[in-house]
């Protein structure tokens, strides 16, 4: 791990540390440490604060000015060694030809990359503008509205119902206040907040030093920036702003250089490969026609012209080309790729980890069951529930708002209008219920309650068992919790459900009526699977891809989500136990677990480092702050529809659709991308390899130059042309099988055994037109050059179709129409250059018309030759492209 990493995460640590100290100490001791008292801070102490500490603000990268953008483009290497060839020609030789060729090339690569990177850099900085809101504070004792930037640590808030919490807080008063986290650490139900101290909070206080390694967002008192209220109230003391809140700390670890992906690791391997090859061929063909032609001149400028040859100047062409066209594809299935590199490693990809609240499931609360006492389904509990959560008068909840929905699909819509409300009794966290009390025509009163099974289950004395009213034994008690816990096992949230009917009275209820009530049942609430999710997960199976679950959740919820998706468990790891374990023992753990629970942000970010480590090309799939780190940290980010805003800047690929199908037709499309991509390297550097060779073995026989160097880079431009409608090209059904990564051996491998086959018959034509037609000395040196200028041009072009199937080409496996189309035009535009007034100020002649036949004869050898060795380079290293 990197000093910067360490860094960063030692200061998260300290920031939860803070958090942990600031939940246990009692109220008091917090404000005198803060500087505070309840009735806030003065304007003053506020404005000193505000220069100490900064603004409440988080730390956000800005989008670089776009001619910032297009000098990066200039970045890779061969476009700077294509610059640095044509500056060398124009001083040297004042060479116009070969400048106007060379910055033709470079300047279509340019344009296309900055206009493709450009348009997807204008994503707007979205996280910023999360926290431009205002907050209710205590200034001077008197409430006041300020802008949420000039909130420091100190000041008193007050959050209500709608409300974004501003900052870290601890609570001094609160009511009836729960808070949705799920942004922040995966819980899809609201949480109860208290402003009371936790258990042990005395013992801790104590003992500071030792405080225990507690999960900081695990605290009862405490609410944290970037979550909201669902409902109640409640007062706070600030204890941390901006960067310093858990927040911050974990957007304060996306600045920065992100990490190599497998992508940019695989284009620099491939890069440096075929730079070194340069490198080394090059000196060497110039010294041979140096000593052996006598002119170091021109042997200067025949090495600059097979090193522009050698340099594949349309690698970022065809990459960006290729990947602005994945890019186009996967809009119209509304996908948008923020970064076009992350397209390759969406096929690279063998691994794809997923949060689970919001991306495999709804991140929506409804009603699953509504159970009696028995287990079985019932409608009358369902009917009760209903009316007590359409009669409630407080803020309904959550839970409220899903037994209303389920109410409307089923026949208790309606039940209401046989019921005239009396009285309500609230809900309050120290009772974990709340009733409301019905009256049906005269026919006495109905007290419906419905809480937390603990809390309900200690008022009743009797249970509905089948219709019959029976006394509540040990024995009944025991059955009912028995029941709770296996749905609770089963990932469903439990409320139980109580009546009781009573004489009709003008005297209000209170929690003392809540007394000798009949359990009635349960109501099972679930955040469900997404529809597609078991159909993707089996489909990325299919495609080599393998799910894991990363979730701040528990266990037991998410064993039922894996359940229902299809996903087998193999186990379940949880986020205790992760601390325990060095990078080296978490990477292995990694590898043979599917599924790790209750996991913080920074946890979930290093297993996606430590399955990284082991070579794997890792996704990772999340909407939530939570989510954040680990999005920017993976070979590929991927962020849904509902995503929060921090979560859409970090990812690198946004599914706009619910559809999780698009993530495995984003797999197939990375994998066409990543094969139109390899077969421009791998056509490229083995044609180039072969032309070495050729010119290596000519340079030294030959007593002229086997080829001028304005003739290389015009065959090298064409063929260069023939090789743009790549990206438009199909890929075999088999390569798309399993996932595809950069190999710079395999790209190495593949240029020493099959560039060579072509210079066995550039060899054969310089024989023949050596023997055949006598262009044996200085005076036919251009018929030598035409004679050798089309057939190393109409090979290099037909090679596109060999190289770009495992099978039999036009037979078994043809390219696209495009290509067919742009190669038989460059074949045919190669043939007839000599012939025209533009070949000969080029130094070139027409051919006599006996020299085609033995053209027609070479190539066909040279396919079936090419066919024979590819059989055999399969057999001996199982791959191809």
């Amino acid at each position: 791990m990197n000093k910067p990493t360490k860094d960063k995460e030692k200061q998260n640590r300290e920031i939860a540390e803070r958090l942990i100290q600031a939940s246990i100490v009692h109220e008091e001791d917090l404000m005198e440490e803060l500087g505070t008292s309840s009735g806030g801070l003065t304007d003053i102490e506020a404005n000193k604060r505000l220069v100490q500490y900064g603004k409440n603000q988080v730390a956000h990268e800005k989008t670089p000015a776009w001619y910032v953008q297009l000098l990066a483009c200039f970045k890779n290497p061969f476009i700077l060694i294509l610059l640095s060839l044509a500056l060398f020609s124009y001083i040297v030789d004042d060479d116009i030809e070969a400048v106007v060729i060379i910055t033709t090339m470079v300047t279509v690569s340019v344009i296309i990359t900055f206009t493709q990177e450009f348009r997807s850099a204008r994503t707007a900085e979205k996280l910023k503008e999360m926290v431009k809101t205002t907050a209710t504070v205590n200034r001077q004792a008197k409430r006041k509205e300020i802008d949420l930037e000039l909130l420091v640590p100190g000041d008193i808030i007050h959050l209500s119902a709608g409300d974004m919490v501003p900052a870290d807080v601890r609570l001094v008063h609160s009511k009836d206040l729960f808070v949705g986290e799920s942004a922040l650490t995966g819980e899809a139900m609201p949480v109860e907040k208290l402003d009371t101290l936790p258990r042990g909070a005395s013992k801790l206080a104590r003992n500071r030093n030792q405080l225990t390694p507690t999960n900081a967002l695990e605290l009862n008192n405490m609410c944290y920036m970037g979550t909201n209220v669902i409902s109640g109230s409640a007062s706070a003391v600030v204890v941390s702003t901006g960067d310093h809140t858990y927040f911050g700390s974990m957007a304060s670890t996306l600045i920065g250089k992100p990490p190599l992906t497998s992508f940019d690791k695989g284009v620099k391997s491939v890069t440096f490969v075929l730079i070194r090859f340069m490198l080394i061929m090059v000196p060497i063909i110039f010294l041979i026609n140096g000593f052996t032609k006598g002119d170091w001149m021109d042997a200067l400028f025949f090495g600059l012209s097979v090193a522009v040859g050698l340099t594949p100047e349309m690698l970022p062409v065809v990459v960006a080309g290729n990947l602005a066209k994945g890019a186009s594809i996967m809009a119209r299935n509304k996908v948008v790729v923020k970064r076009l590199n992350s397209i390759q490693n969406f096929g690279a990809m063998d691994i794809l980890c997923t949060d689970k609240t919001g991306t495999l499931t709804q991140d929506k609360i409804i009603l699953e069951r509504h159970l009696d006492i028995n287990g079985e389904e019932d409608n009358q509990v369902l009917e009760y529930a209903y009316l007590n959560s359409y009669h409630q008068t407080g803020l309904k909840n959550l839970l409220d708002v899903a037994v209303l929905e389920h109410a409307e699909l089923s026949d208790v819509l309606g039940a209401e209008n046989n019921y005239s409300k009396f009285d309500e009794i609230p809900f309050d966290f120290n009772r974990r219920r709340m009733s409301v009390v019905l009256e049906k025509r005269g026919n006495g009163h109905l007290l419906i309650c419905k809480g937390a099974m603990e809390e309900v289950l200690s008022i009743c004395s009797h249970v509905s068992d089948n219709g019959q009213i029976v006394p509540l034994t040990p024995e009944r008690a025991d059955r009912a919790q028995r029941l709770v816990n296996s749905l609770n096992m089963d990932g469903l949230r439990v409320i139980a459900v109580a009546i009781k009917q009573m004489a009709a009275t003008d005297e209000p209820y209170g929690v003392k009526d809540e007394q000798e009530l009949v359990l009635a049942g349960y109501i099972g609430f679930l955040d469900p699977p997404k529809e597609t999710a078991r159909e993707a997960i089996r489909a990325l199976k299919d495609s080599g891809v393998e799910v894991k679950i990363i979730t701040g959740d528990n266990a037991a919820v998410t064993r039922k989500v894996c359940k229902d998706v299809g996903l087998t468990i193999s186990d379940i790891v949880l986020g205790s136990e992760i601390e325990r374990l060095t990078d080296q023992q978490l990477a292995d753990v990694a590898e043979s677990t599917n599924v790790f629970a209750k996991v913080n942000p920074l946890q979930k970010a290093r297993i996606v480092r430590v399955l990284k480590s082991k070579g794997h090309t890792v996704g990772f799939m999340g909407d939530g702050i939570n989510d954040a780190v680990s999005l920017k940290e993976a070979d590929v980010g991927i962020s849904v529809d509902t995503a929060v805003d921090i979560s859409k800047e970090s990812a690198d690929i946004i599914l706009l659709e619910k559809s999780l199908m698009v993530l495995e037709r984003g797999v197939i499309e990375g994998r066409k991308t990543f094969g139109n991509m390899i077969k421009y390297i791998k056509m490229t550097a083995s044609s180039n390899f072969g032309n070495v060779f050729s010119v290596l073995v000519a340079s030294a026989f030959l007593p002229f130059l086997p080829m001028l160097p304005i003739h290389l880079l015009i065959q090298n431009l064409f063929y260069d042309i023939s090789q743009l409608s790549i990206p438009w090209d199909h890929m075999d059904k088999e390569y798309l099988r399993k996932p595809r990564k950069w190999d710079s051996k395999s790209v190495s491998r593949f240029m020493i055994f099959i560039g060579p086959i072509s210079s066995i018959f550039d060899i054969t034509t310089y024989a023949l037109m050596w023997y055949i037609f006598s262009a044996n000395s200085i005076d036919q040196q251009t018929l030598f050059h035409s004679g050798w200028f089309i057939e190393g041009l109409l090979s290099q072009t037909l090679i596109v179709h060999m190289i770009r199937t495992e099978k039999i080409p036009f037979i078994q496996s043809r390219a696209s129409m495009p290509v067919l189309l742009l190669t038989c035009a460059i074949m045919i535009a190669g043939i007839f250059v000599p012939f025209s007034g533009f070949g000969a100020s080029l130094g070139l002649q027409p051919l006599p018309m006996e020299y085609f036949p033995w053209l027609v004869g070479t190539l066909l050898c040279y396919c079936v030759l090419t066919q024979l060795v590819k059989k055999w380079y399969i057999r001996k290293f199982n791959e191809w492209l």
